[in-house]
């Protein structure tokens, strides 16, 4: 892959962030340390020149919305992702509901019971990054891996589901 296709650093909007479980933090830590160490990310049609990366991602909400504010590796603004909050509503509110279950369930079920938990929590997440990557169509371009990253991050900011 190349070393333009990729985000080397990015910043969540504390404002945006809302403080969840200490489980839910720590998916949060481990999604933005793998996502730095791995990732496939790019403006959709840039190529060498003036939007091509690396990319610093500036990730919020704002006003509803979510917003991907795509920056240069020197933190000069290339162009903000504007996308709708409400298809993602229901699928970040049934992931919680399910990793609450999950994370409740390691304490006291049975290994078939957590594994079925997490089988249907796995689901979720890859339904949810790959509503990511379709509504990102024609704006960035995202491998599977990185729109599961991308995802964690946006479950952890504040969405009222």
């Amino acid at each position: 892959m190349s070393k333009a296709r990729r985000i080397l650093d990015i910043v969540l909007d504390e404002k945006s962030v809302a403080r969840r479980s200490p489980e839910v933090e720590h998916e949060r830590a481990v999604a933005l340390f793998d996502l730095l160490e791995d990732n496939d990310f790019a403006l959709a049609g840039a190529g060498a020149g003036a939007e091509g990366g690396p990319y610093r991602l500036h990730l919020g909400v704002f006003e509803q919305r979510l917003v991907f504010g795509v920056h240069d590796q020197h933190d000069k603004k290339l162009r903000d992702i504007i996308l709708s909050l409400t298809p993602f509503r229901k699928i970040v509110k049934d992931y919680f509901m399910i990793c609450e279950s999950y994370y409740a369930a390691i304490k006291k079920l049975s290994n078939a019971q957590i594994e079925a938990l997490d089988m249907g929590r796995r689901g979720l997440h890859n339904e949810g990054s790959e509503l990511l990557r379709e509504r990102l169509e024609g704006k960035i371009e995202v491998d599977h891996d990185t729109a599961r990253r991308l995802f964690t991050l946006i479950c952890a900011l504040h969405i009222k589901a």
